[in-house]
């Protein structure tokens, strides 16, 4: 309502206060909570912006192209932990700052609260390229990207052979606990990774003969005079070391089926060898007629069936041959001269087989022994000319020596 001169002199009362509001003096009451919870936000505004930047300059050293000039290998030992490997790294001159990278591993272990992936350094030998960022530095030896190299074990060596092979590869690491049995193991070219364990390898090739006779044993011919897939070893390391022509293992496969299957001594040539020398055996060196005769545990000239355990770690190749051998009615073979074998199903044309090899032997020693004296010849030669030089060159040296009368 409009109001008078009057009234609109008389003063007035303060409206009342919101519902809710709160006086000066209750105000200045909470002023040290106010005053706590000012600087608590100011101070995590202040820390969040703080951690914002270093996280914004770590990520960008972590993609910063890294001191790295040349490739180089460097093996990441078992159970470094990640100060250890990001101090090796900058030693090798992979990374700029081992701090960095140590932060760098902290912060994804940290990110798997939150369902980020975290970095799992792998043990080997990896190769880092020129310029290579720290980020991508950490992500290649989380995923374990080790530097790989070809480890060929031929087929026909003993299991110590193998060992002592492995022994002597400088790329590898560690010992070999025992030697295996033999058979156990099988020979193929094995991709690695450098610096592996020597005892990691041995193992490897266990799994891996275990796994693949398993598999082939399924596919054997019906009827075979072999009682087991050990059986099947035995007789595989033995066409193994016959011939190194595979296309002949099946050939020389069905020689051995037979002899079995009639009751024939095996008398194969290298079952001597190994049964007089074991693991430790020459396979080049010959043999003599005693020792066809001695008995020893492998001999299969002295004694029916197979040996007690393979005389090497055969291919696959061969077991495969020993599991599905040609269809044949050979009882023999001998070789040929010419890296082959002939193989004969009666005695009478073995004999004549091995004596047209023993006249090829004749004239293999005939021809050695022909060269030997060339070069022997050659060698005296050679060597007369030397001395004569030299006395030549030494007798300008200076004055003549003086000649010696003959006494009378």
């Amino acid at each position: 309502m409009p109001r008078s001169p009057a009234e609109a002199l008389e003063p007035t009362r303060a409206p009342s206060r919101p519902k809710g509001s709160r006086t000066r003096r209750e105000v200045r009451r909470l002023g040290p909570t106010l005053r706590f919870i000012n600087a608590f936000l100011t101070f995590s505004f202040l820390t969040l912006a703080v951690a914002a930047g270093g996280v914004f300059w770590i990520s960008s050293e972590l993609d910063k192209p890294g001191p790295l000039q040349q490739e180089r290998t460097v093996v990441i030992p078992r159970g470094e932990g990640s100060r250890d490997i990001a101090r090796r790294l900058e030693r090798e001159g992979i990374i700029s700052s081992e701090h960095i990278f140590v932060a760098y591993y902290l912060s994804r272990q940290m990110s798997a609260w939150f369902g980020g992936t975290p970095l799992q350094f792998k043990a080997g030998n990896y190769e880092f390229e020129p310029g290579q960022s720290m980020r991508e530095v950490a992500d290649l030896i989380s995923r374990g990207k080790v530097s790989l190299m070809r480890l060929t074990i031929p087929e026909g060596l003993t299991s110590h052979q193998i060992v002592e092979r492995l022994r002597a590869d400088p790329t590898l690491t560690g010992e070999i606990e025992t030697v295996p049995e033999e058979g156990k193991l099988l020979p193929d070219t094995y991709l690695v990774p450098r610096g592996s364990s020597r005892q990691a390898i041995i193992d490897m090739m266990r799994a891996e003969q275990q796994k693949f006779l398993e598999s082939v044993w399924e596919t054997r011919q019906p009827n075979l005079p072999l009682n087991s897939i050990e059986e099947a070893v035995i007789l595989a390391s033995i066409v193994q070391r016959e011939t190194g022509r595979n296309d002949k293992f099946e050939d020389i496969a069905s020689v051995f089926i037979n002899r079995l299957k009639k009751g024939m001594p095996l008398q194969s040539d290298p079952t001597i060898l190994y049964g007089l020398e074991g693991g430790q055996v020459n396979w080049g060196r010959p043999i003599y007629r005693s020792e066809i005769q001695k008995k020893t545990s492998h001999n299969t000239y002295q004694m029916r069936g197979l040996p007690p355990t393979p005389i090497c770690n055969p291919g696959r190749e061969a077991i495969r041959a020993v599991l599905n051998p040609s269809t044949t009615n050979y009882l023999y073979f001998v070789a040929n001269g010419e890296g082959a074998s002939v193989f004969s199903a009666t005695l009478e044309e073995h004999n004549v087989a091995v004596a047209n090899w023993r006249k090829i032997e004749r004239e293999i020693r005939a021809r050695q022994a022909e060269a030997a004296k060339a070069q022997a010849n050659n060698d005296n030669a050679a060597a007369a000319a030397s001395e004569a030089n030299a006395a030549e060159d030494n007798s300008n040296d200076g004055p003549p020596l003086p000649v010696r009368k003959p006494k009378l």
